[in-house]
């Protein structure tokens, strides 16, 4: 079986099909992209997988085992970290109590969470904002926090959302460089994002959907040429 799988997934809501029948498979190692349109429904799929909406239909595998419908905390526990398009750290505290806090979701003891801590934050490049509280942060950081706060959790498989919105050119390509580096550390990445300079260099394959369903999957310049994927991005007088 694959590393993660899912299959056949449907989600309703009332009479609305947000996802309808999407599977894909991602191997361990890579970095799987995710795109369509706004609206498409990617961040709903990283919500099914979060079990943070049931799905309707279809199943959900993680390394053997079927994690559809399992409670949020045993699917973070079982490996799955996953970071928000809308950052929100708990602003009254610091970056390094943050990070704590996401820790904490694996580690035994307060020392124990303390030291994963001040590892993660020297991985992610965040030591020397420890004591800034987060609501003072910049949206760069903030970003970097949140990458922080996923990566504590000691994910094997990291979904990240949008984590380059509203980044300038030289945090995009610091943004870029952490992803590759936490892929270097062996750790298997979905990445849902609209910036193609991001999407287009990292990853090794790209899944594409619209209106919920899927249009194209291959690699970044299949996708990229897809007349589909032209279509769904710029209007059928493009395809």
């Amino acid at each position: 079986m694959s590393f993660f799988e899912i299959r056949n997934l449907v989600k309703y809501f009332g009479g609305l099909a947000a996802v309808k029948n999407v599977s894909f498979e991602v191997k361990e190692g890579e970095i799987f992209g995710l795109i369509g349109p706004n609206g498409s429904g990617k961040t709903t799929i990283f919500n099914l997988i979060s079990n943070y909406f049931r799905p309707t239909s279809g199943t959900i595998y993680f390394r053997e085992h079927n994690i559809t419908g399992l409670k949020t905390y045993k699917i973070s526990h079982l490996g799955i970290g996953r970071t928000f398009q809308v950052v929100k750290p708990l602003c009254r505290m610091t970056v390094y109590d943050n990070v704590i806090a996401a820790a904490f979701s694996g580690a035994a003891t307060r020392r124990e969470a303390q030291d994963l801590a001040m590892e993660t934050m020297d991985f992610c490049g965040l030591t020397h904002k420890k004591d800034v509280f987060a609501k003072n942060l910049p949206i760069g950081d903030r970003k970097r926090l949140e990458i922080t706060r996923a990566m504590a959790t000691k994910p094997k498989l990291l979904l990240l959302d949008e984590t380059a919105a509203g980044l300038n050119p030289s945090e995009l390509d610091a943004a870029i460089e952490l992803i590759q580096k936490i892929r270097n550390k062996g750790v298997t990445i979905i990445i849902v994002e609209h910036i193609m300079k991001v999407i287009m260099t990292i990853s090794d394959r790209i899944h594409a959907i619209n209106f919920g369903r899927t249009i194209a999957e291959g690699s970044p310049g299949e996708v990229a040429n897809n007349p589909a994927v032209i279509e769904a991005y710029l209007g059928e007088e493009y395809a």
